[in-house]
C-alpha cells in the first residue's frame, strides 16, 4: 500500500485526529495469529476481564464495543426503561455530538440543563428531576455525566461524590461518558476507580481511541442493574464485534504499565503548556479552566484563519470567536512552541 498522507503531520483539531501508539499496534500483532474464537469467547477479551477488576475493583466487568457514540446508547439502554428520561448537560457529547443517536437508536429522552463549565451540580439536576408519576412526562431516571466534560473541565472526586449520591436519592442512576476519563484521572492524579466506582458511578463508558487506540471503546459496570440486558444490547445496537480480541488486546496494552496514563498525562501537559503560552499572546483570552487536554480561547479574528491554515483547529463558538485546541498522545513540546510561535508572529 502507498502511504497517502504526511506522517509527520500534526493539527490540534481533535485527539481523534491522532494515530495509534506504537504499543497498541504491537498488541494488535500479537493478537492477529492463529483462530480463536469470536464474539468475545477469546484469550484477550477473557483476560481484560480479569485486568478491568484489578483497575476498577471486585465486581466490575467490560463489555468492548466499537464505537463510543454505541457504548454510551447501550450503557444508557441498560440503565433507563424506554419510559425514562436522561439528565444531561447542555454542551454534553450524548446531546450535541451523536446525530440524535441516544433518542432515535436508544430510543431515549434527554432532558439538558445549560451548565457555564460543562458541569452537572445536584442543583442543575434538580431542574430537570421532577414529574415523577407524570404519565405525560418522559420520567427522569438517569444522569449522564462527562468527563473530562466537552468543555475541558474535570469534575473532582467530591464533585461527583455528591451528584451521585443526589441522583440515587432520588431513585436516578448515573452513568459516566468517559472518552477521555484517562485524562481526567490523569489531571487528578487520581486512579481510574477513584472517579467512577468509588464515587457512587453505575456505568462508564470507556474511551480507548482518544488515547491511542485504532478503534474500539467499551461498557465498564459496577451495579448489577447497569449490566442487565447489556448481552443482548451490544448485537441490537450493531456493536457486537465478532474479533473482539482486537478490541480487547488494545485495552489490555493500554492497561499494561500504565499506558493510558503515560499518553493522557502527555496530552494534559502539551494543553498546560499551550494555555500558558497562549496567556502571554496580545489579544488571546483562555476562556476555560485547563484542566484536562483541552484548550477553549478567543484568538483576534484576523489571526484565526492563518493559524488555522498552518495547524489545523476547530472553531467552537463563531459569536464570540472561541476555538478548541486539543492536544493528543503525541503531540510534542515542539508541537506547542510552533503554534505559539505562529500565535505571536500573527499578533505581533
Amino acid at each position: 500500500m502507498t502511504r497517502l498522507h504526511d506522517p509527520a503531520a500534526h493539527t490540534f483539531a481533535s485527539d481523534n485526529y491522532a494515530g495509534a501508539h506504537p504499543e497498541v499496534l504491537q498488541a494488535i500483532v500479537d493478537a492477529a495469529g492463529g483462530h480463536v474464537g469470536s464474539y468475545g469467547a477469546d484469550p484477550y477479551t477473557r483476560r481484560l476481564g480479569e485486568v478491568v477488576v484489578e483497575q476498577f475493583g471486585e465486581g466490575a466487568t467490560i463489555d468492548p464495543v466499537l464505537t463510543g457514540t454505541g457504548a454510551n446508547v447501550a450503557a444508557l439502554q441498560a440503565l433507563v426503561p424506554r419510559w425514562g428520561a436522561v439528565v444531561c448537560a447542555a454542551s454534553a457529547h450524548v446531546y450535541t455530538d451523536e446525530g440524535g443517536a441516544p433518542e432515535r437508536l436508544g430510543g431515549l429522552k434527554l432532558l439538558t440543563v445549560p451548565t457555564p463549565d460543562g458541569k452537572l451540580t445536584p442543583e442543575l439536576v434538580d431542574r430537570q428531576a421532577h414529574g415523577w408519576g407524570d404519565q405525560q412526562r418522559s420520567q427522569p431516571l438517569a444522569v449522564t455525566i462527562t468527563q473530562s466534560t466537552e468543555l475541558g473541565t474535570v469534575y473532582t472526586p467530591d464533585e461527583l461524590r455528591a451528584l451521585t449520591d443526589h441522583a440515587h436519592s432520588l431513585g436516578m442512576r448515573v452513568h459516566l461518558d468517559g472518552a477521555r476519563l484517562a485524562n481526567a484521572a490523569a489531571s487528578l492524579g487520581v486512579p481510574l476507580r477513584a472517579i467512577t466506582r468509588d464515587v457512587g458511578v453505575d456505568s462508564v463508558s470507556l474511551g480507548g481511541t482518544k488515547n491511542g487506540l485504532v478503534l474500539g471503546e467499551s461498557i465498564v459496570t459496577f451495579a448489577e442493574e447497569a449490566r442487565v440486558g447489556l448481552a443482548y444490547l451490544r448485537k441490537t445496537d450493531a456493536q457486537l464485534l465478532s474479533k473482539m480480541r482486537f478490541v480487547s488486546a488494545q485495552f489490555l496494552a493500554m492497561f499494561e504499565d500504565d499506558l493510558w496514563l503515560r499518553s493522557a498525562s502527555g496530552a494534559n501537559a502539551r494543553a498546560a503548556q499551550l494555555a500558558a503560552g497562549l496567556a502571554d499572546v496580545p489579544g488571546v483570552t483562555v476562556t476555560q479552566s485547563v484542566d484536562a487536554n483541552a484548550v477553549f480561547a478567543v484568538l483576534p479574528a484576523d489571526v484565526v484563519e492563518p493559524l488555522r491554515e498552518a495547524h489545523h483547529f476547530y472553531d467552537w463558538d463563531r459569536t464570540t470567536g472561541e476555538v478548541r485546541l486539543m492536544c493528543s498522545f503525541d503531540t510534542t513540546e515542539e508541537h506547542v512552541e510552533a503554534f505559539l510561535a505562529d500565535a505571536r508572529r500573527l499578533t505581533a
